[in-house]
């Protein structure tokens, strides 16, 4: 019996965003398996609440911490979580948030979700700058296999960090099967969005580019005057005041385009919520500078929702051919794009189709077969 311990101590529920959203679905497709490995979480008491199901189906050590200071999650790692995969005979641990910690036991796997830190440095504060490319770097160095969520951030990995392309492989997000259409009769009136809309579900960090969809959106106006823009998210200030301050400029600039009468800013919003606007938005505009990988793409593909993406990244690896891609410095592209699916029913129904077939290859049962099929080579090497 393989005994595998994943370490989420990183994992604050509802703050953390895509890596929360890739994670998650790995251990989704983990339970759903007949299986001879053992697993055991490592988590923030948060964690019972926020997952119901995955804290029903795994064992769970819940750390004695609280999770508001980071500081404190990263003592609990290089204590409490040391000391309970030593008394449990954990054999692996997979630290599934970016760092392996200093003090470790087993055999550790990392999963590396990006390295924006490196193309823009300037969207992170000092301290958090300094950690990243202090701890990134040695949790590499140490990992004797490295996950990453796309062929993309893959190659990074391998480029930007120099390691050894043997011991680095992707594992893609998959996403779950939804049979049945979510019933969204009310969706538009609750939300009060009276003509065709285009959804962005995103947090306000700066690399998310809200700025410039909202140029786009003030041209397209001028065609388009009934058509409206509705923007979901976490609220990530509470973990990145680059991220708050972000958002102040994202209401001044709605304010200076005067597009408050169009733009819904809602905030966090219900998943059966998110699945019907997916299900009523002329698009999703994915207009991110960087993703790793970018699970919204993949989630409105898989609810029939065209994309309109950036040509950057990793976003055209998940798109493939199956959507619009425009610059991500171009709001004219993204203006004319937007149109285009206002205007062109066909198009839109083709595109919706392409995209259901896309995400139909994402499914978190396969990725969770990669997954444990790691963690068994991972085991064949020698201490």
């Amino acid at each position: 019996m393989i005994k595998v311990g994943i370490n989420l101590l990183w994992m604050m529920p509802g703050v953390v965003g895509g890596s929360e959203t890739y994670t998650t679905r790995l251990l989704h497709g983990l339970s759903e398996r007949d299986s001879d490995i053992e697993y055991t979480l490592f988590a923030l008491p948060q964690f019972e609440a926020a997952h119901k199901e995955l804290a029903s189906k795994f064992e769970v050590s819940y750390a004695p911490l609280t999770g508001q200071w980071k500081s404190f999650r990263v003592a609990g790692e290089n204590s409490w979580l040391a000391r309970q995969t030593r008394s449990r005979g954990i054999d692996l641990v997979h630290h599934a948030g970016g760092v392996i910690p200093v003090v470790r036991t087993s055999r550790p796997v990392l999963t590396i979700h990006d390295l924006q830190y490196l193309f823009y440095p300037e969207y992170f504060t000092w301290p958090k700058l300094r950690y990243l490319k202090t701890m990134m770097p040695r949790s590499a160095e140490n990992a004797r296999l490295i996950l990453t969520p796309s062929e993309f951030t893959r190659r990074t990995v391998i480029e930007r960090l120099n390691i050894d392309p043997s011991v680095v492989r992707a594992v893609p997000h998959g996403i779950s099967p939804r049979e049945d259409p979510v019933e969204h009769s009310d969706v538009r009136e609750r939300f009060d969005i009276g003509g065709p809309f285009f959804l962005y579900p995103a947090a306000t960090y700066p690399h998310k580019n809200h700025l410039t969809l909202l140029e786009a959106f003030a041209r397209l106006r001028n065609v388009h005057a009934d058509a409206y823009l509705v923007l979901t998210g976490a609220a990530a200030h509470k973990e990145w005041v680059i991220a708050k301050q972000m958002g102040e400029r994202i209401r001044g600039e709605i304010a200076r385009l005067d597009l408050e009468s169009h733009v819904r800013p809602l905030g966090y919003v219900a998943s059966r919520d998110l699945d019907a606007l997916y299900q009523e938005a002329v698009a999703v505009t994915m207009v991110s500078r960087f993703e790793g990988f970018g699970a919204p793409i993949l989630e409105a593909m898989g609810r029939g929702c065209p994309v309109i993406g950036s040509n950057s990244t990793a976003i055209p690896e998940v798109i493939a051919d199956a959507g619009i891609l425009c610059s991500p410095d171009n709001p004219d592209e993204w203006c004319e794009a937007m149109s285009v699916l206002i205007e062109d029913e066909e198009r839109r129904t083709q595109l919706a189709k392409a995209g259901h077939e896309r995400a139909a290859e994402f499914t978190w049962s396969r990725s969770a077969d990669i997954l444990e099929e790691s963690y068994r080579s991972v085991m064949e090497t020698t201490l």
